[in-house]
């Protein structure tokens, strides 16, 4: 007698609830597939490690734009800071920024996946799958047609299933104080800075709920050092008026991608996005908006592909990630060309402003 395949339990099993992994689930539980997430914290909004700054690109073409009012703040000014703390406000005339009560907002994200019908799976950690025929079998939850890679840059779905991993990181902490309130809440403030920051830039926001202040440096694995959190909230606390009785009401610190995997995003039937895949921004470090551009792009290609009218979705994925190649230019030239007295002496000037330009607005006109 023919042999029949055992059915699948799932079109598709997604590790990871943050910005990729909910936009892949979501994308698929459009087709009406059986979409389940696995999410190892109890609650989605514990232990983040990212900022929740959301451009205007996210919140205009994305389900993102669907976020309650109260998540939001919004922010239209830039304000950049030499080493020495001279300053320069930029803007773009129609751009702005929203800075996100991040906590609740991934507890919102939770709440949109299940009311899509995806089966998330809080409190559940991915520990290993294996291929089963053309399938996946994933222990603890059962065969799926796709497995995808959701989980940071760190993925243990890439570690098990041989994909590529991201060896290029920052690292970044962040500190919130709640019920804070910035004198210039309305300008997201931007530190330059090689001694507290080599490699990227600290930062300052109002959010909904207070202020977050924020540091990220180049990591490297064989010199691993924290970054001085305290010594650059020292350094800045006066210059954006932050009170020195503001108490910390909470820290957030983990690795951000700043560079592509060491090998592929795909094999048959498993899939990266997000930081897995290295869907990162290598000079801003901005992930959320091309993080779900890239997991809808795969979540849209595996309900296509299942209801037989798409390419596979491993080649839409490939295809939908980002090379970010001017950006890894200026990547590597803040990795080793970075010093202050340029930027102190420089920062009012053309070529630094329409730098500043290209970071902080896509190249819009900017205006003092």
């Amino acid at each position: 007698m023919p042999h029949t395949p055992p059915a699948n339990d799932y079109d598709v099993v997604i590790v990871g609830a943050s910005f990729g992994g909910a936009a892949c689930a979501l994308a698929a539980a459009q087709y009406g597939l059986r979409v389940c997430v696995l999410e190892r914290k109890a609650d989605p909004g514990e232990r983040l490690h990212t900022t929740g700054i959301v451009v205007k690109e996210a919140m205009e073409q994305t389900w993102l734009g669907r976020m309650p009012d109260h998540l939001v703040q919004r922010v239209a000014r830039v304000r950049l800071y030499a080493p020495n703390l001279h300053n320069v406000l930029l803007t773009a005339p129609g751009y702005y920024f929203l800075i996100t009560d991040t906590p609740n907002l991934m507890r919102w994200l939770a709440s949109e996946l299940r009311a899509s019908g995806v089966d998330l799976r809080l409190q559940q950690s991915f520990t290993d799958a294996c291929r089963d025929g053309d399938a996946w079998q994933v222990e603890g939850v059962g065969r799926t047609a796709y497995l995808v890679g959701a989980d940071g840059a760190r993925s243990r779905v890439a570690q098990r299933t041989g994909l590529g991993q991201v060896r290029d990181n920052l690292y970044g902490v962040e500190r919130e104080f709640a019920g804070v309130q910035l004198p210039q809440g309305d300008a997201l403030h931007c530190f330059v800075s090689r001694r507290f920051a080599p490699g990227y830039i600290g930062w300052a926001a109002q959010n909904p709920t207070g202020v977050q202040v924020g540091l990220a440096l180049r990591h490297d694995p064989a010199h691993a050092r924290a970054p001085d959190i305290e010594g650059f909230l020292e350094h800045v606390r006066d210059v954006v008026g932050l009170p020195h009785s503001a108490q910390v009401a909470g820290t957030r610190a983990g690795l951000v991608p700043c560079g592509l995997p060491d090998g592929p995003i795909t094999a048959p039937g498993v899939i990266l996005t997000g930081d897995a895949a290295g869907v990162v921004s290598p000079l801003s470090a901005g992930g959320i908006h091309s993080s779900w551009r890239h997991g809808w792009a795969v979540g849209d290609a595996i309900g296509l592909h299942r209801r037989g009218k798409g390419p596979a979705a491993e080649q839409v994925a490939r295809q939908a990630a980002p090379t970010f190649h001017r950006k890894r230019m200026l990547r590597w030239a803040m990795d080793h060309l970075q010093r202050d007295w340029p930027v102190n002496a420089l920062l009012r000037t053309g070529p630094m402003r329409r730098l500043a330009e290209q970071i902080y607005f896509h190249r819009r006109g900017v205006r003092m």
